[in-house]
């Protein structure tokens, strides 16, 4: 599993031009399943995402968490992430799970986030989505389990 984790200010997602999901600040998090992630990847992906400290204390060092700004997680299913162009111009996508088991490992790892304390919106799997992101630093991180 593979997260692109983008510290944000007002976000939201909308599929065919309606509203699906907004979050006012917190973490857009791109979520890729990867053909080998396991029942138990989802719960290790969120307890990093909860408790990374990404975000700046009152001395101006990122130190605290999104649980700990009262943030939310805007969590965004992405097969692309697993997408090898290192042969050719076009990726290819065989590291990436299939779409049925993806979803239930996205689906789990929204439920995972929820009880680690955090407030999570989501995107709809599979769906052409259109994100309007602020991003804030910017900071990004990739982690991949």
């Amino acid at each position: 599993m593979k997260a692109v984790i983008q510290r944000v200010g007002s976000t939201s997602l909308s599929v065919g031009g309606k509203l699906v999901s907004e979050i006012p600040f917190g973490l857009a998090v791109y979520l890729g399943v990867k053909s080998e992630d396991s029942d138990a990847t989802p719960a290790a992906m969120a307890k990093k995402i909860a408790a990374l400290r990404i975000f700046e204390d009152e001395n101006g060092k990122m130190n605290l968490s999104v649980r700990d700004v009262g943030g939310e997680v805007l969590l965004i299913s992405q097969f692309t992430l697993y997408g090898d162009c290192s042969h050719g111009n076009r990726p290819s996508f065989t590291l990436a799970e299939k779409p049925e088991r993806a979803n239930e490992l996205y689906e789990m790892t929204a439920k995972e986030l929820s009880s680690c304390g955090v407030p999570v919106k989501t995107g709809v799997f599979g769906a052409d989505m259109k994100i309007e992101q602020f991003n804030d630093g910017p900071v990004t991180i990739i982690y991949e389990i």
